[in-house]
């Protein structure tokens, strides 16, 4: 056998934990309203003086895949496997983007740009352009959030871990996971869209 069970593994681990997160990034596009997906009122939720609707990046499906990813990987390949496949996935997204970037600047066939015009797209390359370009600061934003995300539910999940011992897998597995996605979901929308061109009110920013 090439490779043993340990290394298979991890290959196996890895290669969904880095499918999801890029995935993921490519979905991060589109924001959806929660309440009208699932045919809800909206809720109108009152925090810290703000007021808003649940709103999300379609992202939030797959990155919940890879936290967990995270925590089993943390668990069996400690932090050092965890490190590994996080930068790893970073560099991959950032390939990704070059690539897509460079495939925008394609000229477009002509037929192609008004294909689908009788189903509501009368520019499929501006609509390509805007699903794929996303922006620097969306890029940016997004790879950071991946970043401090990842360091902060391995560090979450080693301290729960050294408190729990081998008990409670449920507890550090959860716990690392919700703090590190509302931190992750913080840092993506601040830094794409407060501190990026658009330029998000505090209070919009909030409500996403």
């Amino acid at each position: 056998m090439i490779f043993d069970r340990s290394t298979k593994l991890f290959v196996i681990l890895g290669g969904f934990f880095v499918c999801n997160a890029l995935i993921a990034e490519f979905l991060g596009v589109k924001i959806f309203a929660l309440e009208d997906t699932l045919g809800l009122k909206p809720f109108d939720w009152q925090l810290f003086g703000q007021t808003g609707s649940l709103s999300f990046t379609a992202g939030v499906l797959l990155w919940p895949v890879v936290f967990v990813m995270t925590d089993i990987i943390n668990e069996y390949f400690g932090r050092r496997g965890v490190r590994l496949l996080s930068y790893m996935a970073v560099g991959l997204i950032v390939y990704a983007f070059v690539f897509a970037y460079v495939a925008i600047q394609l000229a477009p066939a002509s037929w192609w740009v008004g294909i689908q015009a009788e189903r509501g797209v009368p520019d499929m390359q501006a609509a390509f352009s805007v699903i794929f370009g996303q922006g620097m600061w969306i890029i940016a934003g997004s790879v950071i959030a991946f970043l401090i995300g990842q360091l902060v539910d391995v560090t979450i999940f080693h301290r729960i871990r050294r408190v729990t011992g081998e008990r409670f897998v449920w507890a550090r597995a959860t716990g690392s996971t919700l703090v590190s996605q509302l931190i992750d979901s913080f840092v993506v929308l601040y830094i794409a869209f407060v501190l990026g061109p658009q330029k998000w009110p505090m209070d919009l920013a909030c409500r996403n």
